[in-house]
């Protein structure tokens, strides 16, 4: 499965520090490997119809959208990004 980064992700991910970063990209890894890995709590977010969200930390998310052979990367942050996933 591919990673596609929105430029919006792009320029989330750039202002993390280098330990969520690596956070992030470790809770990608687990995400590829099964979306369902019980520490990411991957979910459908409430209100889209194909928005989802998952934790890299307790205090760091990701929001995507999962396709046929790829996963479209939206925003990662703070709880602040759910806002505009």
């Amino acid at each position: 499965m591919e990673f596609v980064r929105t430029e919006r992700f792009k320029k989330d991910f750039k202002k993390l520090d280098r330990t969520a970063q690596d956070r992030v990209l470790a809770a990608l890894d687990k995400y590829a490997a099964n979306t369902q890995h019980p520490s990411l709590q991957a979910k459908k977010m409430e209100g889209t119809d194909d928005i989802w969200e998952m934790r890299a930390s307790d205090n760091l998310r990701v929001t995507c959208q999962p396709g046929k052979n790829q996963i479209t990367l939206r925003r990662v942050g703070t709880h602040d990004i759910l806002g505009r996933p």
